[in-house]
């Protein structure tokens, strides 16, 4: 389970890098499902880590609310 969520948070940052690269370079870009997806299924912190780090998707609304949203519903998860 925690290769699993290692494997997770790395991949999403890495999308969050990627499609900052794309949007620098007017190309096609990964969809925001797909970051959403990734962030809901485990990749949060590295979802939350990747949009400050990069400086990407940090101003839209929607991705400042769900991403911490979901960290902190995962972080439950593990405590229970």
């Amino acid at each position: 389970m925690i290769y699993y969520f290692l494997v997770i948070n790395i991949l999403s940052f890495l999308l969050f890098g990627i499609d900052k690269k794309k949007s620098m370079k007017k190309e096609y870009r990964i969809p925001e499902k797909v970051l959403f997806l990734i962030t809901f299924l485990g990749g949060t912190f590295g979802s939350l880590f990747g949009m400050f780090f990069f400086h990407h998707k940090n101003r839209k609304l929607k991705f400042l609310i769900f991403i911490p949203l979901c960290c902190l519903l995962w972080v439950f998860f593990f405590l229970i």
